[in-house]
């Protein structure tokens, strides 16, 4: 994807157990991919239940109505009451990108949707 584009930087600690948080991670993935404007998502999370999702999107008004969709904001909530101790948000104008792959597909180094 060539910028500029957004991303959404999620930063958080999870709180102990899954609670449903695994199939409601792989719902909101699935459920961004059919939203307007986006680019895709890369997550990594740590066994300290530390971790990143970083989500791109091509415009803000992208971002804010994936804010508003009725399960994300569902997601939202139960995030608040039962997945995270804290979380941090952040939203960036990505105006540079590069990178370095071994792949012979240039595409391969393009932010693939999967969760750790």
């Amino acid at each position: 994807m060539e910028p500029p584009y957004y991303a959404v930087i999620f930063s958080s600690q999870r709180t102990d157990g899954d609670h449903g948080y695994a199939a409601m991670a792989d719902r909101m993935v699935e459920l961004a991919r059919q939203q307007p404007g986006f680019l895709g998502v890369e997550s990594a999370r740590g066994a300290d239940g530390f971790g990143i999702t970083v989500s791109y999107w091509a415009t803000e008004a992208d971002i804010a109505a994936w804010k508003q969709q009725t399960e994300h904001l569902m997601a939202q909530t139960l995030g608040r009451e039962r997945w995270y101790a804290k979380y941090s948000l952040r939203v960036a104008r990505v105006e540079r990108a590069y990178g370095h792959s071994l792949q012979t597909n240039p595409d391969d180094t393009e932010p693939q949707s999967h969760r750790a």
